[in-house]
């Protein structure tokens, strides 16, 4: 059995969400359909994250087993030119049977797009608000939120997660331009929806809707369950996975093993 690598990014507006379900347009469902029909087998994606409905992705990563012998070219080519537009794959690798998308990714990086101005083409991939955001003012109300946390309080009913531990390595912002900012948060691992939890409660902080220790609350009271503001979906993307280092396998022979 093969191990085959993809790389790709989607727009995730009229996807409900990333995961494969049995009757809605999914990412997952999408790649799966299209290579089962050049598989001819049934192939079962692992993923180094699975986005919410409306989220986008510049990089997402999956792995799949196959015993077809479609070169990794002619995969590319095939999957791109049988796939919707909104989903583009950059990279097709075939890699050691052991990497897994999911378990060997060492950080995920997402990205946040906040904009002032109220636009129908460019807030498909931002978030308008009314209020300005002074970029650093704004990182200040994220700070708490650095390091290694029991984010049991930053979860939706739905997440399926056992483990609540998770550590976010950094949090930056960019000022694009006069209506637009960009938040990046880098971490180990992500919750489902934790990010736009993140990013919808460091809003009403910012803006006194909430008190300003709040987030030290939500990180050390688990007595109770905490109003959780949830940002939109469409301001936000899977910006970047990083995996640790792998041997180059194909150069080992057995000669040298």
């Amino acid at each position: 059995m093969r191990n085959i690598k993809l790389v790709y990014k989607y727009d995730g507006t009229d996807f409900y969400g990333f995961q494969r379900q049995t009757s809605a347009r999914t990412i997952q469902r999408e790649i799966e359909k299209v290579l089962f029909t050049i598989t001819k087998e049934n192939i079962n994606l692992t993923s180094a994250g699975r986005t919410d409905r409306g989220v986008h992705a510049f990089m997402q990563v999956s792995n799949f087993f196959t015993s077809c012998p479609i070169p990794t070219n002619k995969l590319l080519l095939t999957l791109n030119n049988a796939l919707p537009l909104d989903i583009s794959i950059t990279s097709v690798e075939e890699v050691h049977k052991n990497f897994s998308s999911r378990f060997s990714a060492k950080e995920r990086s997402y990205k946040y797009f906040l904009t002032l101005k109220k636009d129908p083409f460019s807030n498909r991939f931002a978030t308008y608000t009314k209020e300005y955001i002074d970029l650093n003012k704004f990182l200040e109300v994220l700070e708490p939120l650095k390091g290694a946390h029991n984010f049991k309080n930053f979860k939706l009913a739905d997440c399926t997660s056992k483990h609540q531990n998770r550590e976010i390595y950094s949090i930056t912002g960019e000022q694009l331009n006069e209506h637009n900012i960009v938040i990046e948060i880098k971490g180990n691992a992500f919750l489902k929806s934790q990010i736009r939890i993140i990013i919808g409660t460091a809003l009403e902080i910012y803006l006194g809707k909430k008190p300003k220790d709040y987030f030290q609350q939500m990180l050390t009271d688990f007595s109770k369950d905490f109003l959780k503001a949830v940002a939109p979906p469409n301001g936000l993307f899977l910006s970047d996975i990083q995996y640790y280092e792998e041997i180059n396998y194909s150069n080992i022979t057995n000669e040298n093993l």
